[in-house]
Order: structure tokens, then C-alpha cells, then sequence
């Protein structure tokens, strides 16, 4: 594949993951994972045993955290892997705290560009 048109396929995933994490909408956010999806919710925790358990990660996003920002940068990527780093801002709802997070995202998209490999690291402030 062209160099180019994987970088577009990169960030149509990550656009598509960070306004629907934006928009509080899990569904759509799971939309973008492959149902066999590797994922790390920390790096060096086992990663999730099932699809389920993703889902259980992202189904409480909408009563936990609202006034959502991010920005995103692609910082290096070949035809099997993606790192892209993120900042986010935040509100907590259940304390109103606000939060500012930077961090890594590792990705392997599937050829219908659903994420089939997905690790995380962050540092939230």
C-alpha cells in the first residue's frame, strides 16, 4: 500500500476513535475495534480476555467525564502499526475535577480498518 493512503487510513481511525470518545458515544467508539481486538487499557496490565470487557470499559464514559478536547498528532506508522500521540482535556463528573492528559496510542488496523490491535500509555495531570 501507498505511504499516504495508510497515513489517511491512520487518522480517518483516530478522528472517527477521538470524536466519538468526544462525543460520549461508546457505541460508535466500539464501532472502530475489530470484535478480536487486542487491547491494552495499560501497557502493562494483561490485555482485556474478550470483547465484553472492552465494552465495559467504554459504556461508562458518558457518567464519568464530559467537555471533552483533544488534539492528535500521527508520529510514526508503517502498514502494520500505528503510534499516535493525543492530548485530551476533561471534566470528571463525578467530582468536577478537570483533567489534562498526554498520550501514546499503538494501533494495528484490520484491511476494513477496524483496530485489531490496540495499547495505550497516558499521563494525566
Amino acid at each position: 500500500m501507498k505511504r499516504q493512503y495508510m497515513k489517511e487510513k491512520y487518522e480517518k481511525w483516530t478522528k472517527i476513535f477521538m470524536e466519538s470518545w468526544k462525543n460520549l458515544d461508546y457505541k460508535s467508539t466500539l464501532n472502530t475495534l475489530d470484535n478480536n481486538v487486542e487491547y491494552y487499557e495499560n501497557p502493562i496490565d494483561k490485555p482485556c480476555k474478550n470483547f465484553d470487557e472492552v465494552a465495559n470499559l467504554w459504556n461508562i464514559i458518558k457518567e464519568n467525564q464530559k467537555d471533552i478536547s483533544y488534539t492528535f498528532k500521527i508520529i510514526s506508522y508503517n502498514k502494520n502499526t500505528c503510534i499516535i500521540n493525543w492530548q485530551m482535556t476533561r471534566t470528571m463528573t463525578k467530582d468536577e475535577t478537570k483533567q489534562e492528559i498526554d498520550g501514546i496510542f499503538q494501533i494495528s488496523l484490520n484491511d476494513d480498518g477496524k483496530c485489531i490491535y490496540f495499547k495505550q500509555w497516558r499521563y494525566t495531570k
